[in-house]
Formats: structure tokens, C-alpha cells, sequence
């Protein structure tokens, strides 16, 4: 059965189907938590997360990626767990402090920041020809025909090239984007 069938399952109370998807998505949402919580903490948010879905289940839509509803879910608790937590327990290195510089919520912007580098790995390893474009145009302000003479590819190839990467970028974000206009 499909997440989708599974989570219609879990919205009319059926604890197999939450186990199941326990089962396919808990290992993928504990990796990505472990990048902003301490390991100890990963299995308590993702209990949470799951009890999210057991009571928000009624009102999912299958319009997008179950597993970008479960994402955003999972996303939020953890959002919330740092929050009680206070300042002492944010975990938001220096570095990362001092890229995003003064922010209202240090937890969201280290989210959707891992929400970017994510998206940004969807354009292929570091030197492949989308995310060495992407690089060169977008984050170092590089004009096209700079980008070309340095890749020693012609115009058009970086255009197409860029266009591509935007494209991949946008759908990447777009499952997030889709979650959080479901909040």
C-alpha cells in the first residue's frame, strides 16, 4: 500500500497503518533531525512527530509528497523541542550564526537552511555542471558569460544549464514550501 492509502488508514484510527510508516519514514526523518538535535533527543521528536500524525491524519491531502507532509511534521516538533529547550540548548554553531547573521528564530533558519543545502544537493555533487553553474551564477554574482568563459562551455549551455538548476531547485523547495502552506 502507498503512504497515501496508509495515512488514510491512520486517520481512521488504524495503529497498523502508523506503524508502517513508522517503519518506511522514521530512519530517513532520524537522519535529517540528527543534523539539529543531539542524538538522545532524535527518538523523542520523532515520537512526537508521530503522534502528529496520528492526530493530524484527518486532514491530509494527497495533492503532494506524503513524505514532505511527514518531513514538515517532524520539522515543526523539532522546531518546538529546541524552542522549550531555551537558548542553552539551540544548536546553532557559530559559523552558522554568522552566515545568517541576526535572525528572530535561530531554529527555523537552521531549518530551512538545511532545507537549502538539501535542495542544492538535488543539482548533483559538488562539480557537476548544474551545481558548478549554480554556484558560479547565484552565490558568487558571476555574469553569464563570465560562467562560460570559466566552464569553457558556450552562453547558451550556461543558460540552459541554469535553467535546469533553478528548475531542479524549485522542485526541491516546492515540497517544502507545500508543507508549510499546510501549517
Amino acid at each position: 500500500m502507498d503512504d497515501d492509502g496508509l495515512i488514510a488508514r491512520v486517520a481512521a484510527g488504524d495503529d497498523l497503518a502508523l506503524r508502517e510508516l513508522f517503519s518506511r519514514h522514521a530512519p530517513w526523518l532520524a537522519a535529517r533531525l540528527r543534523v539539529v538535535l543531539p542524538a538522545a533527543d532524535v527518538e523523542d521528536v520523532l515520537q512526537e512527530a508521530f503522534l502528529g500524525v496520528w492526530r493530524g491524519a484527518g486532514g491530509y491531502r494527497p495533492d503532494g509528497r506524503a513524505s514532505a507532509w511527514l518531513w514538515g511534521i517532524a520539522r515543526r516538533q523539532a522546531a518546538m523541542f529546541l524552542r522549550h529547550r531555551g537558548p542553552a540548548g539551540l544548536m546553532v554553531p557559530a559559523v552558522v550564526e554568522a552566515e545568517l547573521g541576526e535572525v528572530a528564530d535561530p531554529t527555523e533558519a537552521l531549518l530551512s537552511r538545511m532545507d537549502l543545502e538539501n535542495a542544492v544537493a538535488a543539482l548533483g555533487p559538488p562539480g557537476a555542471s548544474d551545481r558548478e553553474t549554480w554556484q558560479l551564477l547565484s552565490v558568487e554574482d558571476r555574469s553569464v558569460a563570465e560562467v562560460a568563459a570559466l566552464m569553457g562551455v558556450p552562453v547558451g549551455t550556461v543558460k540552459s544549464r541554469a535553467h535546469r538548476a533553478r528548475r531542479m531547485l524549485r522542485a526541491a523547495l516546492g515540497d517544502r514550501l507545500a508543507v508549510e502552506g499546510d501549517s
